[in-house]
């Protein structure tokens, strides 16, 4: 794309330099990645100032770059180099605008599902892609454990990726004929405008409770960057709510969008009633215009009554005919790390990525629902470094209280020391039914052979992901993989 046509369609401050000569072929954030008919954008980041990387881009040729600070980096250089210089209000906010306009407005050529809330993100959006696939509408899906184009899986670092990343993606759906996509939409992604231009036709509520107040700070604030997604829909849009969510009117109030609520409530328009779940699965009635479906699915949990429930009303919403909506829900596979059970002989494994103090209840609620007194429960956990510090005493105290025994471990420690997260979990736990073992696998390990025959163990925290992060360094770890090797190992 020429340079002219693309600065001809977005809002900017100043452009110094020869823009009509200029072909763009890239956009980058990164100058490691900058080379020749690129454009690198300094962004202000929150650990360094991408403006400091200006002459880096500018040595690696890039044909234009755009920034805040218009007095960052001398124009001798951009005159020198040839490099076109432009000057924005924002630069995330420009991003986007950019991003949008260079790969052709992608969004705006699919069905757009965007997914926010607490928990559920990732589920519902399983829910979707499968029930939307079930139509032989080849569907995209922009998530936290990978991206996909139709079947095809991309790797991914962020639950929402960078806007010229996601703009690309969608474009790249658009040409592989995806009709619809499906995405996780995360607060931060909401509040740092990565998903400005995006055209959601669909946005679905799951449910918020405390998290990533490390960032937000306040909930206030947490609630502000979620309403955002609903506050984006037109008149055209729909918004598919859960009832039994106390923020929901907060969160929906402003919207021009159709409103569409899901759950337990007899004033749901998507009801759902006698939710049933064993280790085998979930099954559930649910009643919508007068009339009562029955719904199965093998993902366990009544969390995922309710994620099913908004994948069902966002496929009847979109014209799908509800036979298929429920054939859809019931054929989804099971999601990566999500209450992923795996077993030997009659002891039970759950991989869970419950990583904050609701969703570990919850989870632990789940398992108390299964088990029934029963069978003994324990639970192996950690709480992630450089993250929100005020859940790990709470975490700690509903671990001890709603488990026979709890193995206290390293999760992602990052740049933290992992016994001094460790201590401040432990200051939560006023029982003593735990157990210090800060090596993740050797917790796991001890969990397993220490159980009885009979035991469900609750691996918590890391779910989907395969590696653990210490000290800036990610190392293979998956507690999957961990527990099916000592499983295998306590069964002979």
């Amino acid at each position: 794309m020429k340079l002219t046509e693309l600065l001809n369609k977005v809002r900017v401050i100043q452009v110094t330099g020869n823009a009509e000569l200029k072909e763009i072929n890239s956009i980058t954030i990164d100058s490691r990645t900058a080379e020749k008919n690129s454009i690198f954008f300094a962004i202000d980041g929150f650990k360094t100032d991408g403006h400091k990387f200006i002459p880096d881009a500018i040595n690696k040729g890039v044909d234009a770059v755009v920034l805040k600070n218009a007095d960052a980096v001398p124009d001798q250089i951009f005159s020198h180099s040839g490099a076109v210089k432009i000057v924005v209000e924002d630069t995330r906010k420009s991003l986007a605008e950019f991003s949008n306009i260079f790969f052709n407005e992608p969004s705006k050529k699919l069905t757009m599902v965007g997914i926010t809330g607490t928990k559920g993100k990732t589920t519902t959006a399983f829910y979707v892609k499968n029930i939307f696939q079930h139509t032989g509408s080849k569907t995209g899906l922009l998530g936290t454990i990978a991206n996909y184009i139709g079947d095809k899986e991309v790797k991914t670092m962020l639950t929402t990726p960078q806007p010229h990343e996601i703009n690309f993606l969608l474009n790249e759906m658009v040409k592989n004929d995806c009709r619809s996509c499906v995405m996780e939409v995360s607060s931060h992604a909401l509040d740092l405008h990565r998903v400005d231009g995006v055209d959601y036709n669909i946005a679905i509520h799951t449910n918020i409770t405390s998290d990533h107040m490390d960032y937000h700070k306040t909930l206030e604030h947490y609630l502000k960057s979620k309403k955002i997604l609903f506050d984006m829909l037109g008149t055209d849009g729909k918004i598919i709510y859960n009832i039994d969510d106390p923020n929901f009117e907060e969160l929906i109030k402003d919207s021009k969008a159709e409103k569409h609520s899901y759950g337990t409530k007899e004033n749901a328009e998507f009801r759902m009633q006698n939710v049933e779940f064993n280790l085998d699965g979930t099954s559930f009635d649910l009643v919508y215009e007068g009339k009562e479906y029955h719904l199965q699915t093998s993902l366990v949990g009544h969390f995922n009554a309710y994620n099913a429930t908004a994948a069902f009303a966002a496929a009847v919403l979109s014209g799908i005919d509800t036979d298929t909506a429920v054939e859809g829900v019931k054929t989804t596979p099971q999601v990566p790390g999500r209450f992923e059970v795996v077993s030997k002989k009659n002891k039970r494994v759950i991989i869970d990525y419950s990583h904050t103090s609701d969703s570990l209840k919850q989870a632990l609620t789940a398992i108390d629902h299964i088990v029934k007194n029963k069978r003994p429960v324990y639970t192996v956990f950690g709480c992630g470094g450089d993250r929100d510090r005020t859940k790990r005493p709470v975490m700690g105290n509903i671990a001890s209280t709603m488990s026979n025994r709890v193995y206290v471990t390293s999760d992602n420690p990052r740049a933290e020391d992992p016994y001094f997260i460790i201590d401040e979990i432990l200051k939560g736990i006023k029982l003593n039914n735990y157990r210090v073992i800060e090596n993740r696998e050797e917790a796991i390990r001890t969990a397993i052979f220490e159980s009885e025959d009979d035991a469900v163990i609750l691996i918590a925290g890391k779910g989907h992901e395969n590696y653990q992060e210490i000290m800036g360094v990610r190392k293979h770890f998956s507690d999957k993989e961990i527990s099916e090797k000592y499983l295998e190992e306590w069964a002979k």
